[in-house]
This record gives C-alpha cells, sequence and structure tokens, in this order.
C-alpha cells in the first residue's frame, strides 16, 4: 500500500496547480465555464487522456494520478466537464471504444456520464434524465439500456448520444453550485450507438474514488483558506486565531482533511493495484469523505463570521460545491449502508 506520493506524482500536482493558479483563479470561477481554459488544460497538460489507455492516444496512467489532478482542480473549484469526462473515462476502461477514447484523449470530446437507464430500440434511444452533469456543456452522452438478450453487463449495454444531435433536448437546471452545472436531458428516438456490454462490477466504486479525490482538494483549500484568515482577521484586539474555540475548531478540521487524505490514497492506490480491496475502499471514501468535506466547507464559512454569508466572499462557493459533491453518488447514508454489508456487520 502507498499513502505517499512518487516524485512523478508531486510533479503532475505541482504543474497542476500552477496552471490552474493562473487560469482559473477564484475571482474567474464565478464567471462559470470557459472552454479556453478546458482547451488549453487538455492542450497543454494533456489532463483529459490521463486515464485513457496509450493505444487510444491517452497517457495510460492509473487512478491515483487522476486522483492527484482531481484534488488540484476540486481546490481550484474548477467549472466545466473535467469530472464528468473523467467519469465517463473510467466507465469506457470496461468498455473501450476507440472513437470515443480518442476523442477524449485528443481534448475534442467533453462527455459526461449518467447512471439513469434509457430504452433503445437497437438505432435510438429514448427516455428522460432529470440531472444531468455538465449537460449542457458536455458533446457526447453515455448512459445504459438494456441489451434485449440478456447477456453480458447483466443485459445492459453502454450508448453514447450525441447532445447536440436530433431527438435531444436540453433544459439548463439552476444548481446549488454555482461553479458546476445540471441540465435536464430528454431523449426522443436521438440516434444512440453501441459501445459494447455495461461492466458488471468495479466503476461505480472508481467514480467513488474519484470524486472523493475532488471534495479531498474542496476540504484542502477550504482549510487553507479559514486558517490565512483566523491569522489577520482581528476581534476584540486579537487575531481571531488565538482564541481557544477558533484553534480547536481548526484542529478539528485538520484533523479530518488528514484522515480524508490517507482514505483516498488508499482507495486510489486499490483502484491501481489491489481490485480485491476497491469495493470496501470505496466506500469508505464517500462513508467519509463526503461527510467531512461538508463539515469542513461548513466550517470554513461559519468561521469567516458574517462575511462568509455575502455573495462577494468565496466561502459559499466552498459550501456548495461541498454540499453538492456530497449527494452527487448518493447521501453518505447509502454508502455507509454499502460498508457495513460488505464487512458483513
Amino acid at each position: 500500500m502507498k499513502l505517499v506520493l512518487s516524485e512523478e506524482q508531486r510533479e503532475l500536482r505541482e504543474a497542476v496547480r500552477g496552471f490552474l493558479r493562473t487560469a482559473s483563479p477564484l475571482p474567474k470561477v464565478r464567471d462559470g465555464y470557459d472552454p479556453q481554459v478546458y482547451a488549453r488544460l487538455n492542450g497543454e497538460l494533456g489532463l483529459s487522456g490521463l486515464i485513457v489507455p496509450e493505444e487510444y492516444g491517452g497517457a495510460g496512467a492509473g487512478l491515483s494520478e487522476l486522483a492527484v489532478v482531481l484534488e488540484e482542480t476540486g481546490a481550484a473549484l474548477l467549472p466545466g466537464p473535467f469530472l464528468a469526462t473523467a467519469f465517463t473515462a473510467l466507465a469506457l476502461t470496461g468498455t473501450p471504444d476507440k472513437e470515443l477514447l480518442t476523442g477524449i484523449a485528443e481534448g475534442r470530446v467533453a462527455a459526461t456520464l449518467d447512471q439513469g437507464e434509457l430504452s433503445f430500440d437497437g438505432s435510438a434511444a429514448s427516455g428522460t434524465l432529470p440531472r444531468v452533469l455538465t449537460g449542457m456543456e458536455a458533446d457526447v452522452l453515455v448512459a445504459p439500456a438494456p441489451s434485449g438478450d440478456g447477456g453480458d453487463g447483466g443485459g445492459k449495454v453502454l450508448l453514447a448520444v450525441e447532445l447536440a444531435g436530433p431527438g435531444v433536448r436540453r433544459t439548463a437546471l439552476e444548481p446549488l453550485d454555482l461553479t458546476r452545472g445540471l441540465a435536464e436531458v430528454v431523449l426522443e428516438g436521438a440516434p444512440a450507438r453501441v459501445l459494447g456490454p455495461a461492466p458488471k462490477t468495479g466503476v461505480g466504486d472508481r467514480l467513488c474514488v474519484a470524486l472523493a479525490a475532488e471534495q479531498l482538494g474542496v476540504m484542502r483549500a477550504a482549510l487553507e483558506s479559514i486558517v490565512a484568515y483566523a491569522k489577520v482577521r482581528v476581534a476584540f484586539g486579537r487575531y481571531i486565531g488565538s482564541y481557544q474555540g477558533v484553534k480547536h475548531k481548526l484542529a478539528d478540521m485538520h484533523g479530518k482533511l488528514e484522515q480524508a487524505e490517507s482514505i483516498v490514497r488508499y482507495a486510489a492506490w486499490a483502484a491501481d493495484e489491489s481490485p480485491g480491496e476497491l469495493p470496501e475502499a470505496a466506500a469508505l471514501a464517500q462513508a467519509y469523505v463526503g461527510r467531512a468535506c461538508f463539515e469542513v466547507a461548513r466550517d470554513h464559512l461559519l468561521l469567516h463570521g458574517g462575511i462568509g454569508y455575502t455573495w462577494e466572499h468565496d466561502a459559499h462557493l466552498f459550501y456548495k460545491r461541498a454540499k453538492a459533491d456530497e449527494v452527487l453518488l448518493g447521501p453518505p447514508r447509502i454508502h455507509r449502508a454499502r460498508l457495513a454489508h460488505l464487512l458483513e456487520l
């Protein structure tokens, strides 16, 4: 088991952190998705193809490397379809498709994955997906549908639908997280392509680990922000960081961050090196990290005092991203129940 980043992973982290610091600082996040930033992220750093196999033009890296990147995009509250595209690439590791994976690796295709089931007649897909992550920005939707033959994949296949094509209606929703959009997608006989049998296991676990990595970044950035504020904010003639109540709260937040980092590193390692340990590690990641991320973001906002509640302050952006992420793959109670079942408790 490896819980410490390698030299190459640390270099990747610094490269992504430096890029986001200049290309997508927090004030710019409020403007929403910037296609130019996304294009540079993929063109200069090649991040869209990080986990795409080399035979399809990607770097062939593992989930441990993706986790490093997602921690940084989470800390920067990066808007846009990067997480959704990463989810799609993870799903396609079990159902590789040359056309789609090559497009993702080259940065030409922004994709989104939805686990809601569509109906499929052999050439066209229909159905309503009420909350598709970055559904307005994505080019391609990947979703499961019954195969009709009861064969591999539990009788399901993965479909790819061009979201700009006929038979597709997209409606932007007003999300809690202002930095990343949601859309209702209605398909009415939309042309669809079968990618292959839907993987029976493993995809959901990898999505849980990837999301936990983003949540780890949100936690880290929120804690760094409030620690910096506690060093300069004066109340009643003293820096607020000198008050025992504030110091204890910051120590609690730091403890949660340290535990979350160990859990995420272990889960990412398990995904790459020990698949047998992945189900428990993934369930633990969302059972713990999801809630801890929200608690750290909440306390970060509260410790800022009245200014933290204002629209002009960034604290509410972290709070909303943390809450949206906490329920993105189901609330923590679902993952706690799954973990208990896996451990036969």
